[in-house]
Order: C-alpha cells, then sequence, then structure tokens
C-alpha cells in the first residue's frame, strides 16, 4: 500500500519505522515541504498539530482514507472554537479535508509502545488500539493495519465517538488489552 505520512515527529517516524518494514510504501512530509506527498496514497496518515490541518494541501488528499494520529492540545494549538465547542477533534479535521474518509486511531498510546508494543494475536500482554470512523470500508482498512502492526483493532463507533479516545478520556495514554479498552471506552 502507498502510504503518505504528515508530520515527522515521534508517531509520525515511528509509524513510517513500523509500516516500512511490513513492506508499505511510505513517504513523510514535513511542515516544509508536504506538497505532492498525498497524491496518488491509498492512505495518509496525519500526525501534525491541529492547528497545522488547515495548511495541508486537501486537494492532494481527496477522497483518500485519513488517519488521525493528532489530539487537540490548547496550549500547543491554540483555540479551535469548534472544538472548545464539542466538536470531536476529529470530526473537525473531516471538516478541513472535505471529502476524506477519517478515521481516528493511533493517539491513545506513547510512540515507544507503538515501536516497542507489537506482539502475535492472543499474547495475553498484547495492546489495542481504538479507531474511530464513518466509512466501514476505511475502518477495515485501519483495523487491518493495526492488526498487522501487532495490536488487537478495538472499532470505538463512529467519527463523532471519537471523543471517547481524546486526552482525558479512560482509554487514553493507558495502554489496555481489547477487553479493558472496550470497557474505558463504554466510561463515556
Amino acid at each position: 500500500m502507498k502510504i503518505a505520512i504528515f508530520g515527522a515527529g515521534n508517531i509520525g517516524g515511528t509509524l513510517e519505522t513500523r509500516l516500512s518494514a511490513l513492506g508499505h510504501d511510505v513517504s513523510v512530509a514535513n511542515s516544509k515541504g508536504p506538497e505532492g506527498v498525498a497524491r496518488g496514497a491509498d492512505l495518509v496518515v496525519l500526525a501534525v498539530p491541529l492547528k497545522a490541518v488547515p495548511a495541508l494541501p486537501a486537494g492532494d488528499i481527496g477522497a483518500t482514507v485519513v488517519v488521525d494520529a493528532n489530539n487537540y492540545y490548547p496550549g500547543r494549538d491554540g483555540r479551535i472554537d469548534a472544538i472548545e465547542d464539542g466538536t470531536p477533534s476529529s470530526r473537525w479535521v473531516a471538516d478541513q479535508l472535505g471529502g476524506a474518509n477519517v478515521v481516528k486511531a493511533f493517539n491513545t498510546m506513547n510512540w515507544r509502545s507503538l515501536l516497542e508494543g507489537g506482539r502475535p494475536s492472543g499474547d495475553p500482554e498484547r495492546m489495542a488500539i481504538p479507531f474511530a470512523g464513518d466509512d466501514e470500508a476505511a475502518k477495515g482498512t485501519i483495523a487491518e493495519l493495526i492488526e498487522a502492526l501487532g495490536f488487537d483493532p478495538v472499532d470505538a463507533g463512529r467519527l463523532d465517538d471519537s471523543r471517547r479516545q481524546e486526552p482525558g478520556a479512560p482509554v487514553y495514554g493507558a495502554n489496555l488489552g481489547a477487553d479493558a479498552t472496550r470497557e474505558a471506552l463504554a466510561q463515556q
């Protein structure tokens, strides 16, 4: 699969390493050169501060499957009124990238867990990664990637349900197994 990653920081760089090792064709863009990276990509990963999303080349992203691995931190991103007023950050991202099939994933764990935490299916120490989105085919693609990386994919619902994965939610930063992740998601 051809994958474009916006963001060369900890999450973006870790996903580049892990997805490349699985045989995917991965390109990474940083803030200095995002143009053209997403053209022809099967999947786009956003691992940039939310404040950078409006400046991304939305025309290149089009109707591509987009993984939103971002988190909203007002101190870093500035105030985003829609999010402050209750819109889940991933819904806001989808609104900025009109037409993209956004799936929230890879935002609840530290990059070290993502790099080193993958385990075989059935391993009692295997962690789960929740994902949420509106398009079932897009969610299926993300679930397959999560599984291939050595984590249990846990469907967290629709894109508007992705607020249950945001900072401060019980699942955020918890590095839980699949059953415990479902329980944590249900607490909200």
